[in-house]
């Protein structure tokens, strides 16, 4: 929430890119979708959507993905900004960013490095914020509207290691 807001504040008009591949298991990433849509709608801003949920690839496939990566975090951080950076070229905007950059918990750094390193490549800017001193704002800001506010990163790793987990797991039982 508090990202999209800074970017309206400062004159902006973005556009909303949903793309997460590792968002698991599917429950998950169907749910934060639907909570996105919610934040396009409530800042009447256009969501674009792409891509699908990759369980599979990444309890299966990626290892040899991951070979040229120092972690899993580092292959999501660049499949997503390559993904986002590309679309962005492809597309005719500008600039992009990304809300990872609200994040205390994620590789600032590291994110800031890939989207710059894709934004080079693809030939369209990286808009650069350090949105951490509002985290809490943000999620306050999301409690006020109602929505989901997840308790892991959402890769099926974080998710066993959750404290939440078998909160989250029951939540979605049938």
């Amino acid at each position: 929430m508090y990202p999209l807001a800074d970017l309206l504040e400062l004159g902006k008009s973005p556009d909303i890119l949903w793309f997460n591949p590792n968002i698991h298991p599917q429950f998950e990433w169907d749910r934060r979708l639907d909570n996105l849509a919610k934040v396009a709608d409530h800042y009447s801003l256009k969501l674009i959507r792409e891509g699908a949920c990759l369980e599979d690839y990444w309890k299966n496939g990626a290892d040899e993905y991951l070979k040229k990566y120092s972690s899993r975090c580092e292959m999501c951080y660049d499949m997503r900004m390559d993904m986002t950076a590309r679309f962005a070229s492809e597309h005719g905007y500008e600039a992009f960013t990304t809300t990872l950059l609200v994040s205390p918990y994620q590789q600032h750094d590291k994110i800031a490095q890939i989207a710059r390193q894709r934004a080079e490549q693809y030939g369209v800017a990286f808009e650069y914020h350090d949105w951490r001193g509002n985290f809490r704002k943000g999620q306050n800001m999301a409690r006020d509207i109602g929505l989901y506010r997840q308790k892991y990163c959402g890769c099926i790793f974080s998710l066993e290691t959750s404290e939440f987990r078998e909160k989250i797991l029951k939540s979605f039982e049938v």
